[in-house]
């Protein structure tokens, strides 16, 4: 029975993980920057190197922490949001490389943040980086898992678009105001949201695990990005409100700063090529059907 360690497991992506591979009968293992509270639990402290003892014997390791991207970026703020990312990654890295019994495959996660504001420009795993500071964090955060892949492990570096979710993440901001009516675009609306359903990252990703062939960047969205106007009309729609109060793009930026200019304002219509010619089955591929589920 294969054997999963994953940091970042009390997260949202984290936590539906566990339930998948724990109703799968597979032990999975968490990596806590806490004392351990039971015997499925490994204190670490990813701004540190890692024993490789503490990570050899599992056949698969799922990397997920780091600090939220959302909010004021201070400088202070970007630190965390890179050294949280970038460097457990190479900590992580560098011990699986170093363990006597390394893992068959290294999944880190990284994000559609890679590409940056692209306008409407096609977006698949081949794609160039874009820039700003968001796209250089992905850049280094994938690069981070080099020692692993170095010595010979599979490693699979997910780029998240948003995920949608009934138990938190963007979708539950998102729910307050459009329930109260007060709901609407940001900026233009024109800018493209590439985002997943839950259920579907989560497939995905033990679909990526039991194959065993991807390998490097793969794009972890639903095949039909939309632009943030429709985002909007669609959810407004399902919630029966209406959705006037627009967000002009200078108030995002006056309220968030950076965020607001690489996050919620930049447009990425990302597409994912390799999940698609690996034939896997999205049961949310629409906006409407993934929303309709979790309203």
């Amino acid at each position: 029975m294969p054997r999963i360690l994953i940091s970042g497991a009390s997260g949202l992506i984290g936590s539906a993980l566990v339930r998948a591979f724990a109703s799968g009968g597979n032990p999975v293992l968490s990596l806590v920057r806490r004392s351990p509270e039971s015997t499925n639990e490994i204190a670490w402290d990813p701004t540190k190197a890692i024993g490789p003892e503490l990570v050899s014997g599992f056949d698969a390791v799922i990397h997920l922490s780091g600090e939220r991207v959302d909010g004021r970026w201070t400088e202070a703020k970007k630190r965390r949001i890179r050294d949280s990312r970038v460097r457990s990654t190479e900590n992580l890295a560098r011990a699986l490389a170093l363990a006597e019994r390394k893992p068959s495959v290294f999944v880190s996660a990284s994000a559609v943040g890679y590409y940056g504001d692209r306008g409407d420009e096609v977006l698949t795993e081949p794609s160039a980086p874009g820039k700003g500071f968001l796209p250089a964090v992905c850049r280094e955060w994938e690069s981070a898992t080099d020692p692993a892949s170095a010595a010979g492990i599979r490693v699979v570096n997910l780029r998240m678009g948003i995920v949608l979710s009934s138990r938190g993440g963007a979708l539950e901001q998102m729910l307050r105001p459009f329930r109260w009516g007060l709901g609407g675009r940001i900026g233009s609306g024109r800018q493209w949201w590439s985002w997943i359903h839950l259920d579907d990252l989560v497939a995905a990703v033990v679909d990526i695990l039991e194959k065993g062939d991807l390998r490097g960047a793969v794009n972890m969205v639903a095949p039909n990005p939309v632009s943030n106007a429709e985002f909007t009309h669609t959810l407004a729609h399902l919630l029966r409100r209406p959705a006037f109060f627009r967000v002009p793009g200078f108030a995002a930026r006056l309220a968030f700063g950076e965020f607001a200019s690489e996050g919620l304002l930049a447009s990425a219509k990302v597409f994912p090529a390799r999940l698609s010619q690996a034939g896997f089955p999205f049961r949310y591929p629409t906006l409407a059907m993934a929303l309709n589920h979790l309203l």
